[in-house]
């Protein structure tokens, strides 16, 4: 029987998919949607005629074929990536690793990415998602964007954007909602920062009830619970207008509070190469133009 052709494409997307352990991670990577992601995958099972991963409540899991299929497509993709690396001859390109804030990356960067590319051809920008908590010099990086109060000990920071943070829940939870003292009947999904929910509620001078929603360390992960109706997340509205524009999750209450800016930090004992200030100039200019 002779063999399927298979898309280099889709190769390219499983091992990504694989590496991270996730759709949506792999998607940022890509620079591609997570249905693009996932129509990639599905296409490739499809034409081998196994299954490469599980979908479960806990993520993805590889079963045994993606497993066998995963190191044989990294070594092969790391060593065209060596020799077109060698073939570049003379021209200038230097590769830029940063570490970006999941919520950041998925709501503000990634739209903006075609246009660092665009602008500086030069800078093979390499971008490694996390969830907040990231030691640059330990995790092989050059800069990183996080969220928080700033002045992390020996790092430069400089502020890219502030974001302020209001409840955000579906549409049919929001149909319940008229006072902020309404949301005592609901859940309310939280992060590792246990002050926030209080916080927001002092700003209405409303008394914050007990919270005992789940803790996640993903905003992302918050705003998929609550735009399947789990709870109502407080989280930062600009990074997640495109749950708000299609109508996936509504702001119930106009009240929003900022506890925090997004940052872009490097290690202040690192030189600033040419490809570091290319970035962090586009990332001013960017929220400046925002």
């Amino acid at each position: 029987m002779d063999r399927p052709d298979i898309p280099l494409n889709a190769l390219r997307v499983f091992e990504v998919a694989m590496r991270q352990g996730s759709f949506t991670k792999a998607a940022i990577e890509l620079r591609v949607t997570q249905a693009a992601v996932s129509h990639q995958i599905a296409r490739l099972e499809d034409l081998l005629g196994c299954t490469l991963f599980l979908r479960t409540a806990q993520g993805l899991i590889a079963t045994d074929e993606g497993r066998v299929l995963f190191p044989v497509l990294e070594h092969g993709f790391d060593a065209i990536a060596r020799a077109l690396d060698r073939l570049k001859g003379r021209r200038y390109g230097e590769v830029l690793k940063v570490g970006v804030n999941t919520t950041f990356a998925l709501g503000w960067l990634m739209p903006r990415l075609a246009a660092f590319e665009a602008a500086y051809p030069e800078v093979d920008l390499r971008i490694f998602t996390n969830n907040n908590r990231v030691e640059i010099l330990r995790e092989g990086l050059d800069m990183a964007i996080r969220f928080g109060i700033g002045g992390w000990t020996g790092h430069e920071v400089v502020t890219i954007v502030e974001t302020p943070f209001s409840p955000l829940c579906a549409p049919v939870a929001a149909a319940r909602l008229t006072h902020p003292a309404d949301l005592g009947r609901e859940v309310l999904l939280r992060s590792y920062r246990s002050t926030e929910w209080p916080l927001w509620f002092e700003s209405v001078h409303t008394p914050c009830p007990p919270i005992a929603g789940p803790v996640l360390d993903s905003s992302v992960a918050q705003a998929e619970l609550a735009a399947g109706g789990a709870g109502v997340a407080l989280l930062p509205v600009e990074m997640f207008d495109r749950f708000t524009a299609d109508g996936r999750l509504v702001q119930p209450f106009g009240a929003a509070i900022t506890l925090g800016r997004y940052f872009l930090a490097w290690p202040s004992e690192r030189v600033q190469t040419r490809a570091m200030a290319s970035f962090a100039n586009w990332l001013a200019e960017a929220a400046l133009a925002a």
